[in-house]
């Protein structure tokens, strides 16, 4: 039960993000709802979605309804480690915008690519398998999407220098270990380092 409620939550949340992408859509539906209601129904879809994909995933792992379909060697455990601060680090760079961001233009697409990817290899089960391999396609579709707009989606974020790359960098190495030695173990049940 637990795997489809966890599909449901990915159809909820990517459902969401993909209908961002499109933009005639997206347009009429605020021109109907008005843009403060259209943010208002994606948050909650999407946040539904999410609190969905969690659970079910939760429940999927600790429900007794595990399917493994290939056992992943313990190097590709190391090397998901190992992706992670950079996919962090990314992520953070989406928000504290230097050089990183400038260079990578996507930086959050890009850290959710990397995060996605490197759980993909080191889950052999299948609900893994379906969590990150969906979200690594979203994420891929969307960046190529992002290519194709002829808009320029929200207001501009200022873009500072290496001063807020060596921020991004701090925040995220900080982020990194709060996500291997809190989140992982204590949140998930699922111990990341010394495994």
């Amino acid at each position: 039960m637990g795997l489809v409620v966890m599909v449901v939550g990915l159809v909820l949340f990517l459902g969401a993000h993909v209908f961002t992408t499109r933009r005639e859509a997206r347009a009429q539906v605020i021109a109907k709802l008005g843009e403060a209601p259209y943010k208002l129904v994606y948050t909650v879809v999407a946040l539904a979605g999410l609190a969905l994909i969690v659970w079910g995933f939760a429940e999927y792992r600790n429900g007794g309804g595990w399917i493994q379909v290939w056992t992943p060697p313990k190097a590709l455990k190391h090397i998901n480690l190992a992706l992670m601060l950079p996919a962090v680090i990314m992520i953070v760079a989406s928000y504290i915008r230097g050089r990183i961001y400038t260079t990578l233009k996507h930086p959050m697409l890009a850290g959710v690519k990397l995060w996605a990817f490197g759980h993909l290899l080191s889950n052999g089960d299948l609900g893994g398998i379906i969590l990150f391999g969906s979200i690594l396609a979203w994420a891929v579709f969307d960046r190529i999407s992002l290519k194709r707009r002829a808009d320029a989606g929200g207001p501009p974020i200022p873009v500072g220098g290496v001063g807020n790359d060596v921020i991004a960098v701090v925040v995220g190495i900080i982020v990194y270990a709060a996500l291997a030695f809190a989140f992982h173990p204590v949140v998930l049940g699922i111990p990341v380092i010394g495994n």
